[in-house]
């Protein structure tokens, strides 16, 4: 899984754990906007059908991307909370079979999530949730083989999962790391090789500070 930063966002978040340790607990409550920033990283788990006007070729490859992301929650209750999440754009470059890099493009996945923080009241919350994801394609450009012909993407619309941890830092800074996973479908349309139905489906690993208030 090319996801593997996990791993170190997992021994990052157990020395911000240590360390929240002497912090005394601050509580999470009704009412309360969470706001964090920083770091997202997309890695697609990319499959694709053959193009229809080429039947030897499909796409391959989408490759992963990192931009600056932010994510805003708004406490309905102690517990449950609507998360929205926001990035500068992300860009891929995208391979198909036998071709190499043929195109690249950008894209903007807002996602809802409902939440659940299940330690509302400690100075480490861990939460989960589920919700929806919107991606939408733009500034798709072709390059090598497929230079000066047509493609494009279409928008998408799809289940997203996540989960995340804040580790508090002092009475209104914390520390978040979450882990996402977008149902993101789409369709590319070439103008010399037809349709084909790529799955991108990203993990999202995103790493962060908030701030509560």
């Amino acid at each position: 899984m090319r996801i593997n930063k996990c791993q170190w966002s997992l021994s990052v978040l157990a020395a911000w754990a240590l360390a929240a340790s002497v912090v005394p607990a601050h509580a999470v409550q009704k009412g309360d906007w969470l706001i964090r920033a920083g770091v997202g990283h997309v890695a697609p788990n990319d499959s694709s059908t053959q193009f229809s006007g080429a039947p030897t070729l499909k796409v391959s490859d989408v490759d992963s991307s990192t931009n600056v992301a932010v994510n805003f929650t708004y406490m309905m209750t102690d517990n449950v909370g609507i998360e929205l999440l926001g990035a500068l754009p992300f860009k891929h470059d995208i391979s198909v079979t036998g071709l190499g890099v043929v195109a690249e493009a950008k894209q903007l996945p807002p996602t809802l999530i409902v939440l659940y923080n299940f330690a509302p009241t400690s100075n480490v919350r861990p939460y989960a949730g589920a919700g929806i994801n919107y991606t939408t394609f733009f500034s798709e450009e072709t390059k090598g083989a497929l230079a000066g012909t047509n493609i494009s993407l279409d928008s998408s619309t799809g289940l997203a999962a996540e989960v995340g941890v804040d580790v508090d830092i002092n009475k209104s800074m914390f520390f978040n790391t979450s882990l996402w996973y977008m149902n993101i479908e789409t369709t590319a349309r070439s103008s010399s090789a037809g349709n084909a139905d790529v799955k991108i489906n990203p993990w999202v690993l995103f790493v962060g500070v908030g701030w509560r208030f």
